[in-house]
């Protein structure tokens, strides 16, 4: 679907250029994780522990900061119905519930730190306390063993044993035993992740207890100069630097207006940046009282919404460098009389500058979001709107002092290649979040990347000043549905997000299809375009990944993109089809598959799911 996507916005495209190069008003060419570097990648690769059809549960090990503890992060990963059991008194057998453990030459582990426990019905009706879905347990580090008097060893290698049983809702598999192996290393702590669990259970006892967890020992004092620090720093980050002509321009008309008008509009534009972090309190406190979890720095970029979202507005601000398109000054500004508008614009301005701070921010921030998140809510709020205090305290300097505007360096070509400068800085910061990103997702946000960067300079450089207004907003309503149109081919979740696929087994068929399981088979292939509009138009939906989940399909991707995979060969000899997209649903019952050929039978296909037995 990509591909074919592009060869039609291409196509698009020449067509646009050829109507936008006639007539009298031909358009002429014009003239980001935590701190913004990812942590090194010290986690082990995940372990399968158990699956049953198709739930299943997998678990991976990494070094790990709880509060000011070092130790390590057991990260289960799975669905919700597979789970383990928290308490032994409720398990199937006794000895059976969730055990991790961690042994090593070097270090000495304390007692796992489990998260709050779930409450599962089993078929009997009984209510268990269960493990279930994503959750991590902690293992903390007590103390390092040194051969020697003399030696000081913080590097060595973990053993994590697994141990219990895994039930889903329809059966319990046998007992199992799993061991992980990772290596940590202790003098690059302050790049590990910072985790925070809710509850303590005891693994023997099974009773629950409240976790405290401690956070950097800092004073007070120290703590709040910290934040404010923090908040000056994050007015010298790349990513804030393309509005910052906007702001000192103006700062500078504000002055021409009298100290009076200054002093004020730079409260409102401060008052944006308070609002920022203000918003960032609230939800910490939300968080403390109604989730019994905490708000972390880079906590946002952790989402991939979040983080695909900040990665195009980086591409844009970098075409705003290179001068594609422009942002007018409000005429607010430069006029008394629209007043309220330029308070209100004043507001909003400081606000985005204190976003666009967040993907480049320091690691001085983690530290004193670290130190508020353990703090009473009053103290904690005062922290974080502290890092705010900071930020803000240069412009309000600047504006109540317009004196200093004077000693602003002239402008020049220095700065024009400057600000181009910053332009290429901001498409590496835009990249690295980019990679970040899940896999599946990458493609297409560098493919919007471009059509957002197409229809940035199709809106600005396709009009100029005299283009006729009729004319100026057809071109303008045409980038923007190209843009839409982008968007939803794109940066929609694609289909092996929403359902879980098997690689093509014709074991795993046959086995699923003796036991009367329903069994859906895609063939396709990489070079195939119409089986990529397949999965947009037709995997790509909810309420058909919905019924496969509730029907028990056993989903089958057959990739043909090599002639002799064992896909290809049965789609030609077994199946007897000349070439992809096709989709087959067996039926328990039925003698032959349902086939579907081409591209639009999604309506067939989830007929064909809601008529299944369950």
């Amino acid at each position: 679907m990509q591909n074919k996507a592009v060869g039609i916005f291409c196509a698009l495209c020449v067509i646009l250029v050829g109507l936008a190069a006639t007539g009298e008003d031909s358009i002429k060419a014009g003239s980001s994780a935590q701190s913004g570097v990812a942590s090194p990648d010290v986690s082990a690769p995940a372990v399968e522990l158990a699956r049953y059809n198709d739930e299943f549960s997998v678990a991976r090990v990494e070094p790990a900061l709880m509060g000011s503890k070092s130790g390590i992060a057991v990260i289960f990963e799975g669905t919700d119905d597979l789970h383990y059991y928290a308490n032994p008194e409720t398990a199937p057998a006794p000895g059976l519930q969730l055990k991790v453990e961690a042994k090593s030459e070097h270090f000495q582990f304390g007692e796992p730190v489990l998260p709050k426990w779930e409450i599962f019905n089993d078929p009997s009706g009984q209510k268990v306390e269960v493990y279930a879905g994503k959750f991590t347990v902690f293992l903390p580090i007590l103390a390092v063993h040194s051969p020697t008097k003399t030696d000081v060893i913080d590097e060595g290698d973990v053993e994590v044993k697994i141990s219990g049983i895994a039930c889903t809702s329809m059966a319990c598999l046998p007992p199992f035993e799993k061991t992980l192996q990772t290596r940590i290393d202790l003098s690059q702590s302050d790049s590990w992740k910072q985790i925070a669990l809710e509850a303590m259970i005891d693994a023997d006892e099974g009773a629950t207890a409240e976790v405290t967890i401690e956070g950097p020992s800092y004073s007070i004092w120290f703590a709040l100069g910290l934040a404010l620090v923090a908040g000056l720093s994050l007015n010298i980050m790349p990513c804030i630097w393309p509005v910052l002509p906007l702001i000192v321009m103006r700062i500078v008309e504000q002055a021409k207006q009298g100290k009076g008008r200054s002093i004020s509009m730079g409260l409102a534009f401060c008052m944006g940046i308070l609002l920022f972090f203000a918003c960032l309190a609230g939800a910490s406190i939300i968080l403390r009282i109604f989730y019994g979890t905490v708000l972390q720095w880079g906590d946002q970029f952790r989402n991939p919404s979040f983080v695909a979202a900040m990665a195009l507005l980086l591409v844009a601000l970098a075409l705003y460098m290179f001068d594609v398109f422009t942002i007018s000054v409000p005429s607010s500004i430069a006029s008394k009389s629209g007043a309220g508008q330029g308070y209100s614009g004043a507001v909003g301005m400081g606000f985005l500058a204190a976003i666009l701070s967040t993907p480049c921010s320091f690691g001085i921030l983690a530290a004193a979001f670290a130190w508020a998140q353990v703090q009473p809510l009053l103290l904690a709020t005062i922290a974080i709107m502290a890092v705010g205090i900071g930020m803000a305290i240069p412009y309000a300097v600047l504006t109540s002092m317009p004196s200093l505007l004077k000693r602003l360096p002239k402008a020049g070509r220095w700065m024009e290649l400057f600000k181009q400068t910053v332009g290429f800085l901001l498409l590496l910061i835009a990249v690295k979040l980019i990679t970040a990103l899940p896999e599946t997702r990458i493609a297409g946000i560098l493919y919007f990347g471009v059509i957002l960067a197409f229809c940035v300079w199709m809106w600005s450089k396709w009009v100029s000043y005299g283009t006729k207004p009729t004319r100026k907003w057809a071109i303008r309503i045409v980038a923007a549905i190209v843009a839409i149109a982008g968007g939803w081919t794109f940066l929609s979740p694609p289909a092996d997000e929403l359902i879980n696929w098997h690689s093509y087994d014709s074991v795993s068929i046959e086995k699923a299809l003796q036991q009367e399981r329903p069994v859906l088979i895609e063939f396709t292939a990489d070079w195939c375009l119409s089986c990529k509009t397949v999965e947009k138009l037709v995997y790509g939906r909810g309420d058909v990944a919905r019924l496969i989940k509730e029907k028990n399909v056993l989903v089958i991707k057959a990739d043909t993109t090599e002639k002799d995979s064992p896909a290809t060969l049965a789609l030609k000899n077994i199946y007897n089809e000349p070439g992809v997209p096709v989709s087959m649903l067996f039926v328990p019952g039925q003698q032959e598959p349902i086939k579907w050929r081409g591209i639009l039978f999604a309506g067939e296909l989830e007929k064909a799911l809601t008529d299944l037995a369950n």
